[in-house]
């Protein structure tokens, strides 16, 4: 076997484990999905703390797979509902999920 062919081999074979190991499961994000949901929570990061009724080191923003999970205490119902809308409409979010509490 040629040096050209075995090369050509063990990059075929390296590309098939990248993809392999970089697939999605239910349970699991890809490569690329946790990269989208770092980008899609600094957006939402980004609309919480530009909205100037809300105070945004309070409020904690995860992502999982385009759903946002907000957390933290705000001080009425009114911040959680602005958080919500706030959050909602950002580009790429999926749903909203508020697990923020009253203080």
């Amino acid at each position: 076997m040629t040096s050209k062919k075995r090369f050509t081999i063990y990059l075929l074979a390296m590309t098939l484990a990248f993809w392999v190991g970089c697939s999605t499961t239910s349970n699991q994000e890809s490569t690329g999905e946790y990269i989208d949901d770092s980008v899609l929570t600094a957006k939402v990061i980004m609309a919480v703390f530009n909205e100037p009724s809300l105070k945004s080191s309070e409020i904690n923003v995860e992502t999982y797979k385009g759903i946002v999970q907000l957390s933290g205490f705000v001080n009425s119902q009114a911040d959680i509902d602005k958080a919500i809308k706030v959050s909602g409409n950002v580009d790429g979010v999926k749903s909203v999920n508020a697990a923020m509490k009253l203080k």
